[in-house]
């Protein structure tokens, strides 16, 4: 029991080596904040879609997995749920330093239909960009895009962002479906990762 406690409040602190040594998080969105944020976008996102028949929301995996989970619950419209999960090629494999890959693809249909994209991060812009052109060439009725997190410094090609959790500044960040090397996806809050 006393273990259990201890790495509770190692896990709840702001200051945070969890997996690697020489590591340290800070927090930059704390729960609470995601939270309110979530239900605001999921407010917005139901009145501007309140005549539409249906909603399909494609997710971009792995990273908005529980942003899409936490969103799409707190919906009052009807809407399906899609995945989608795309790769930036490596240097070796392409010459353009953009270049995105598709790796699995919708399941159904979107044709005709209102369609958002959910993103966790959008960073360069260039996977928002190849997923806009390769959705929008299926005729769906409409289609826009929501991210959780967005850093605008970062940003090599313009996308819009009709659905925006928060800006943040030019660092690595971890948490709720963000990960470093596959760790820190579970955290509940969004930090900084110093490396």
């Amino acid at each position: 029991m006393v273990l259990a406690i201890a790495v509770w409040s190692l896990a709840h602190c702001s200051l945070l080596p969890l997996y690697a040594p020489g590591m340290a998080l800070t927090t930059l969105i704390d729960d609470d904040a995601i939270s309110t944020r979530v239900g605001e976008l999921a407010d917005e996102i139901s009145r501007d879609y309140a005549d539409a028949e249906e909603l399909v929301l494609i997710g971009v995996l792995k990273g908005s997995f529980i942003f899409l989970a936490d969103l799409s619950r707190r919906l009052t419209i009807p809407h399906r749920i899609e995945f989608i999960s795309v790769s930036s090629y490596g240097e070796r494999e392409s010459e353009d330093p953009g270049a995105v890959r598709l790796i699995l693809d919708v399941r159904h249909d979107i044709g005709g239909k209102h369609v958002l994209i959910v993103e966790d991060i959008v960073d360069t812009g260039h996977t928002l960009a190849y997923l806009m052109r390769l959705l929008s060439a299926r005729l769906p009725e409409s289609l826009k895009a929501c991210t959780l997190l967005h850093k605008p410094d970062r940003n090599e090609v313009d996308v819009t962002i009709d659905y925006l959790g928060f800006d943040i500044p030019d660092v690595w960040v971890v948490g709720y479906g963000l990960d470093y090397a596959e760790q820190y996806r579970t955290l509940p809050r969004i930090c900084a990762l110093e490396r």
